[in-house]
């Protein structure tokens, strides 16, 4: 699993004008079944989406996908962990950790 956490670097106008193409990309990998959750963080700085996957490279390519990374307006920091705990309702996306 995978934690998204996106930095803004641009003004809000330009990630305001980005924001339409980069909700249809985050749609299109919700229905793929990659992303399961994301959102803005607080203040608004930035986001945060948590991805499913097990190649860390198609999750990086993923991020370069972004319409926000195509326009230049975040950084991404990506954060690869094991889900060896869940609550009841993401019971399907718990981990093993690897032996």
């Amino acid at each position: 699993m995978f934690v998204l956490e996106l930095t803004y670097i641009a003004p809000i106008d330009r990630i305001d004008a980005a924001l339409p193409e980069h909700v249809k990309w985050l749609d299109a990998h919700y229905a793929s079944g990659v992303f399961i959750a994301s959102g803005r963080k607080n203040p608004r700085d930035g986001g945060i989406i948590i991805a499913v996957g097990e190649e860390r490279a198609k999750i990086e390519e993923i991020v370069r996908s972004d319409p926000f990374s195509v326009a230049g307006v975040c950084e991404y920091t990506v954060t690869e962990f094991y889900a060896t705990k869940t609550a009841p309702a993401l019971e399907e996306y718990r981990e093993e950790l690897p032996s």
